[in-house]
C-alpha cells in the first residue's frame, strides 16, 4: 500500500517524466527527498544531450553527490516513476543515498519498449544491484496503484 508522501513524490517523477518528454527526452523524472520531507533536487532525463547514459535518476544522483553531504544523502529517498536501471541503482548506491521508492518495475518497462534501439532495458531488479553492496538501501515499489498512469506514459511516448 502506498502512503500519501511516497504517491506525492511519485506523481511529481511522473510529471517531470511529462516535461522531459516536452524538452525532447525520454519519459522520465526523479525527485530527491531529504528525511525532513523537503525536496531536495529534481532530475529528468537527458537523451537528447547525453544520449544512453542520460538517464533522470543517474543525472539526479550525481548534482546530489556533488551538492549534500553524505549525512543528508544517507537520509535522503530518490523518488521515480520506473524503477532504477542497473546503471542509475548503481549511481544511487555510490552516491551514498539512501533509499529508492519507485511506480513501476524495470521488466514492465521492458515489455513496453521491447527491443527500442534507445531503450535495450535491462531486465535486471535494483534490490539485487543494491544488495550486492555493503551499504544498505531501503527500495519501496512497484505499486500497483501508479502503474496504469506510467503504462499510458509509456505506451505514447515508445508506440
Amino acid at each position: 500500500m502506498i502512503h500519501d508522501e511516497d504517491l506525492r513524490h511519485l506523481e511529481r517523477s511522473i510529471a517531470l517524466a511529462d516535461e522531459a518528454v516536452t524538452e525532447g527526452n525520454h519519459p522520465f523524472g526523479a525527485v530527491l527527498v531529504a528525511a525532513n520531507g523537503e525536496v531536495l533536487a529534481e532530475g529528468k532525463n537527458s537523451y537528447s544531450i547525453d544520449r544512453g547514459p542520460g538517464h533522470a535518476e543517474a543525472n539526479l544522483a550525481r548534482d546530489a553527490a556533488r551538492r549534500f553531504d553524505i549525512e543528508t544523502l544517507r537520509g535522503a529517498t530518490l523518488y521515480t516513476s520506473v524503477e532504477p536501471c542497473s546503471m542509475c541503482s548503481g549511481t544511487i548506491y555510490w552516491a551514498e543515498i539512501g533509499a529508492v521508492v519507485f511506480g513501476m518495475s524495470e521488466r514492465r518497462l521492458g515489455e513496453l519498449t521491447g527491443d527500442s534501439p534507445e531503450n535495450l532495458t535491462q531486465d535486471l531488479e535494483c534490490r539485487k544491484i543494491f544488495a550486492a553492496g555493503r551499504r544498505l538501501v531501503a527500495v519501496r515499489g512497484p505499486f500497483p496503484e501508479l502503474e496504469d498512469e506510467i503504462v499510458k506514459q509509456h505506451v505514447a511516448f515508445w508506440r
